[in-house]
């Protein structure tokens, strides 16, 4: 199996696999394709847990937000930033702040209510 951002791969492989292989595919991926990032691993990371919540289906709003991006215009790879954006903001803020909660994923939940394509545009092509 080879990872392809583009394309969705099949949840019930994806979630099989384990972690650090996920992990080396999207290494594999974005070296084949020469995307260069400050930090490759913690870049390949947020990109398997974005995955990974997008494969537990309607148990998070992931998928959703997944869909309504690509509609609104951006490619699966993009979409996948984009979500990845917010939660890297959301482990951030968990490590850098106190955060009195039962349950952190609320505030990434509701962090990724308002995202949309252009919000996403906008924010990162400054």
């Amino acid at each position: 199996m080879k990872y392809d951002p583009n394309y969705a791969p099949d949840k019930p492989k994806w979630m099989e696999l384990p972690e650090l292989e996920r992990i080396d595919m999207v290494l594999d991926y974005h070296r084949r394709k020469h995307i260069q990032v400050p930090n490759e691993t913690l870049h390949a990371a947020i990109h398997v847990t974005v995955e990974n919540q997008i494969a537990l289906g309607n148990e998070l709003p992931v998928e959703a937000k997944l869909n309504q991006l690509m509609g609104e215009g951006l490619d699966r790879h993009d979409a996948v930033h984009a979500i990845g954006s917010i939660l890297a903001e959301h482990i951030y803020d968990m490590l850098s702040q106190d955060l009195e909660t039962d349950d952190p994923n609320v505030a990434y939940f509701e962090a990724l209510e308002p995202l949309t394509a252009k919000s996403w545009i906008e924010k990162y092509s400054e």
